[in-house]
């Protein structure tokens, strides 16, 4: 069977411009795309100091370990909001970073290996805790993963006048202070991410940018994934970022290139989703993978194509600079 006849028929009209004909459906919408989009620019940006330090599976990690500081907050003060949530997920994420750090550090123990054991470790605690000691709490799993994002504009506040979605005003305060922190400390951070010794002697002390990263990492994910769900949070964190990565070498354009590619993901992705009846969240990860698969093929700097031609390049001219040689 033809792998294209498994997937429904598309029109334009129907697909694209009719997901914005109702103006009910349309602010949905609106509110779905926002809220993805600025989970993508908060991800995408700190995922770029992931990226260029090799630490894209950090982010993978705090997105689990970050049950545990929630599962702590719930139990000290009752509820899974407020800043007691924050304040649990932030010190997690802090913690995650600090264990990795000394167990590479103190052993033989490989990075990747120490990413491994602390995020299965603290995860596990954070299951445990919250099967034992906090049964009356809801957590959906599905909800957790792919997040709410279809239904994001049900619970809304009025500000300045106007009523927005709770978790779109969440992640704008999260992105916007992401957006600072960043443009704040952006001589620390690329001096920490690129050359630590550099940073350490220059008296930047690169082990606090780097946990202050997580702290930031932290906060993100905690604010993100009950509205768009663990797996668009770890995906905006890792795909839009390398993407990037491998279309230029300068870190301003990166970010710039990461916010794009998150939003592009977040927009494509929603009319994806509504093409083919599928998960919004899953949708929108798909087009960033998708971006990447792109830019991993036809990159003119780093892509399979354009490297595999130099290759050849490089081989025929060699062949032509050997003499032939001939028998007397």
């Amino acid at each position: 069977m033809n792998v294209l006849q498994l997937l429904p028929p598309f029109d334009f009209h129907d697909h694209v411009v009719g997901l914005w004909a109702s103006p009910d459906i349309a602010v949905g919408t609106a509110w779905t795309i926002a809220a993805a989009c600025l989970v993508a620019i908060a991800c995408g940006l700190l995922g770029c100091f992931l990226i260029v330090q090799g630490l894209a599976l950090i982010g993978d990690a705090i997105s689990h370990t970050v049950l545990l500081g929630i599962v702590v907050a719930f139990l000290l003060t009752g509820q899974f909001s407020g800043p007691a949530m924050f304040v649990g997920a932030a010190v997690t994420g802090i913690l995650t970073a600090v264990l990795i750090e000394f167990i590479h550090r103190h052993s033989r123990v490989k990075q990747d290996a120490a990413i491994g054991i602390v995020f299965s470790s603290l995860f596990a605690i954070g299951v445990i805790l919250l099967s034992t000691m906090a049964t009356h709490a809801h957590i959906d799993a599905d909800c957790v993963l792919f997040g709410k994002l279809d239904t994001i504009s049900f619970d809304k506040m009025a500000v300045a006048g106007f009523m927005i979605p709770v978790s779109v005003v969440q992640l704008l305060i999260v992105t916007v202070a992401v957006m600072f922190m960043i443009a704040l400390f952006y001589k620390e951070l690329l001096a920490a991410a690129f050359d630590p010794q550099l940073a350490a002697v220059l008296g930047l002390r690169p082990r606090v940018v780097q946990y202050g990263l997580m702290g930031m990492l932290s906060l993100t994910v905690v604010s993100s994934f009950t509205a768009v769900g663990a797996i668009l949070v770890v995906a905006m964190m890792i795909a839009p970022p390398a993407t990037a990565y491998l279309l230029t070498k300068r870190l301003p354009v990166m970010l710039l290139l990461s916010a794009l590619f998150g939003v592009i993901s977040a927009v494509v992705g929603t009319h994806l989703a509504f093409w083919l009846d599928a998960s919004t969240a899953g949708a929108m990860v798909c087009v960033a993978c998708g971006l990447f698969t792109l830019a991993f093929l036809f990159s003119p700097s780093q892509g399979l194509i354009a490297g595999s031609w130099r290759r050849y390049q490089l081989k025929v001219s060699a062949d032509g600079d050997v003499e032939p040689q001939f028998a007397p």
